[in-house]
């Protein structure tokens, strides 16, 4: 196992290790800052700017001095009028909680503003996701190309006929260039000169200094030419980004007495980061948020993570909410439809036969991708080793994965395992299945 050795010299009253801690301290608290946000802030509003509060406690970075309430001092300082050399000072008090409002000057928190890309930095180190996946949820890969005014170099095809003759028409006009009416006058005169039949001596000097002055404008003609490549111009393009379509993220949430806190900020992450791909991949994202107990509703964000309703778990009514929405709102044809469900599993055995029925007979075959997590305790997390185990709901759906290629289910019981769930999403387009 190789060994290195950091032979790095610590600076002036400071310690590497030390400043290393703080960092990680530091980062650690802007992590915990960035998680409380998103936790208590909107799904669509987590890939932009954030602002963040830090406490200034804690924030120096620590140093070697002496201590200032112990030790023997022997120095006077500037201004004394009380004091000699040798006079003891009283040690002040150590500050009790007192009734009175106190006098100390404290510090209040830094407050600072984190970039678009600082703040998923953050929320990804949190998810453990590959720095290549990092890469592609952070960039719009789709371009198209847009003009951009003109360039000296370029494609043939992309030749401006109208800015090209205008820098010819400036060129020719500075440099002095013989016009073609220029050198027909010329010509026109001495063809009169030349047709008399008896020239005197200055007709005969005057046809020979026209026919130099025509052969030297011919000339000067020549060498400047009509359109030089100096005045070629093309049209310039450049490739902005843009995204390609529409989607709509449907967020299907068990919201019975089982979902605690916990769950619900696991589920919330899972939306976030599929949020995050549709955003990549599409110009216009919208969210539905549909909430189930025994009976499923569209809600907003708010009621959606918030609202303390509980009931029963009949997981069906969801899915038959989502397929009224998308026949009134989301015709297949224009929009992308995308499904994300997070649940715990507890369902009835009856009720979730009906739900392999709603996924095979109408879901599946509008979606472009459907991605279920059951959520689980830590503890479980080892029990559940196969996949063939798990809730009556796990059990249907894992009917309905194998099925349809567009379908992917996994359990998660911490902040790390959501990620594979979009691994397959990553690595391939699901093949759509259709009926004629």
């Amino acid at each position: 196992m190789p060994i290195f050795v950091d032979r790095r010299l610590n600076p002036k009253d400071k310690s590497l290790g030390n400043r290393q801690r703080f960092l990680k301290r530091a980062r650690e608290e802007l992590k915990r800052s960035i998680r409380d946000r998103i936790r208590t802030g909107k799904i669509a509003d987590v890939d932009s700017e954030h602002a963040v509060s830090m406490p200034a406690r804690g924030t120096a970075e620590p140093s070697f001095s002496d201590a200032k309430d112990s030790g023997r001092r022997q120095h006077i300082l500037p201004g004394n009028k009380h004091f000699a050399a040798g006079d003891r000072v009283p040690k002040p008090g150590q500050g009790g909680g007192g009734s009175s409002p106190g006098k100390t000057v404290s510090e209040d928190d830094f407050r600072f503003v984190l970039s678009r890309e600082e703040v998923l930095d953050l929320f990804f180190e949190d998810l453990e996701l590959p720095d290549m996946v990092k890469l592609n949820l952070k960039e719009i890969l789709s371009f198209k190309p847009r003009r951009a005014g003109f360039a000296a170099t370029g494609s043939p095809t992309n030749i401006n006929v109208g800015r090209t003759m205008r820098n010819s028409h400036g060129r020719r006009i500075a440099l002095r260039r013989p016009k073609q009416e220029e050198l027909d006058a010329i010509a026109e005169q001495l063809a009169i000169l030349e047709a008399e039949p008896q020239s005197a001596a200055p007709v005969r000097q005057r046809i020979a200094a026209l026919r130099e002055e025509l052969e030297r404008l011919e000339r000067r003609r020549k060498r400047i030419a009509y359109v030089d490549p100096v005045d070629i111009r093309f049209n310039r393009f450049d490739a902005q980004p843009v995204p390609n379509a529409n989607a709509v993220m449907f967020c299907l949430m068990d919201v019975s007495g089982s979902m605690g806190e916990r769950e619900k900020d696991l589920a919330k992450r899972f939306f976030v980061l599929l949020h995050l791909f549709l955003k990549r991949r599409y110009d216009r994202t919208e969210i539905v948020f549909i909430r189930h107990t025994h009976e499923a509703q569209e809600v907003d964000e708010e009621t959606f993570f918030y609202n303390t309703q509980s009931g029963g778990t009949v997981v069906s009514t969801a899915l038959e909410e989502m397929h009224r929405i998308i026949a009134q709102r989301y015709p297949s044809n224009e929009w992308n439809i995308y499904a994300a469900q997070a649940s715990d599993g507890d369902n009835f055995v009856t009720d979730s036969e009906r739900c392999i029925g709603l996924m095979d007979g109408q879901i599946m075959r509008l979606c472009q991708y459907f991605a279920y997590v059951e959520i689980i305790d830590e503890r479980e997390s080892h029990i559940f080793g196969s996949t063939d185990n798990g809730t009556s709901l796990w059990r249907a759906y894992s009917v309905v994965n194998q099925r349809w290629p567009n379908f992917q289910m996994s359990r998660i019981a911490n902040a790390a395992d959501i990620y594979p769930v979009f691994r397959q999403l990553f690595a391939r387009q699901p093949v759509l299945q259709k009926s004629a």
